[in-house]
């Protein structure tokens, strides 16, 4: 059986190309907005995070999406950010990376 192709995308903040199950995906709506992408088909320009709370300290420190989406992003976005990686990374290492 032929393998399956692995789409791979750029974590912002490291800048190597990791397997897109493995980073979250932060969106810039059209209306200027910027969230987290939950389901990684949300409307806007997306910039990717791979799932290390390190990391996502790193890009609070550096305001990486700040500089990214053109735009000033305040403390509780990053906040909610690490959180969110916190949890995510809590949930691999339960479960494996098939959640």
């Amino acid at each position: 059986m032929k393998e399956r192709k692995i789409p791979m995308r750029k974590d912002l903040v490291t800048g190597e190309m990791v397997p897109k199950q493995d980073l979250i995906r932060i969106v810039k709506t059209p209306e200027g907005t910027v969230k987290l992408d939950e389901t990684n088909r949300a409307n806007g320009r997306g910039a990717y995070l791979k799932i290390d709370v390190e990391i996502a300290k790193k890009a609070k420190k550096q305001h990486t999406f700040d500089r990214a989406f053109s735009t000033t992003l305040n403390d509780e976005f990053y906040d909610e950010l690490i959180a969110y990686v916190d949890h995510q990374q809590g949930r691999r290492e339960l479960f494996g990376n098939g959640q």
